[in-house]
């Protein structure tokens, strides 16, 4: 298999700018007052605003 180049592997990252791989996916766990049980809630969130989101969930 062919070496990729350092240059190539930079190109490539600027080409994937404002695609699906900026993102990341926050899962969290809400505990209901009335049963006790826990329940999963998921966001997709900007990795840049990542920890806004987290910091606004406490």
């Amino acid at each position: 298999m062919a070496k990729v180049s350092k240059n190539a592997k930079v190109a490539k990252r600027v080409a994937n700018i404002g695609s699906g791989r900026d993102y990341v996916q926050i899962v969290v766990s809400v505990k209901d007052p009335k049963t006790g049980k826990y329940s999963y809630k998921k966001q997709m969130v900007h990795k840049d605003k990542k920890d806004a989101f987290i910091a606004s969930l406490k």
